[in-house]
């Protein structure tokens, strides 16, 4: 479960909440005014997203390939949308 703090009170403790996401694998979730705006986690929970992200974007790049149309080389594509 994830803690919740301003970002007011983590810059006060900044140094134990670092110690908590990377010794603590605890998740710290910045507010402002209420609101949610950001996350901090640990660098094996951020190479889990990369591995969950990489898995999906295959995923989606399989479903794509096997989609009946014109396939064309990588750099027309890159062309078409201004790359």
């Amino acid at each position: 479960m994830a803690t919740t703090i301003s970002t007011a009170d983590a810059r006060k403790q900044f140094a134990d909440i670092v110690d908590k996401v990377a010794y603590g694998h605890e998740s710290v979730i910045l507010t402002r005014r209420g609101e949610k705006i950001a996350a901090l986690v640990s660098m094996e929970e951020l190479e889990l997203l990369k591995q969950i992200e990489d898995f999906i974007d295959i995923e989606d790049a399989k479903e794509s390939l096997a989609e009946p149309g014109k396939n064309i080389p990588a750099t027309e594509f890159w062309k078409q949308i201004g790359l």
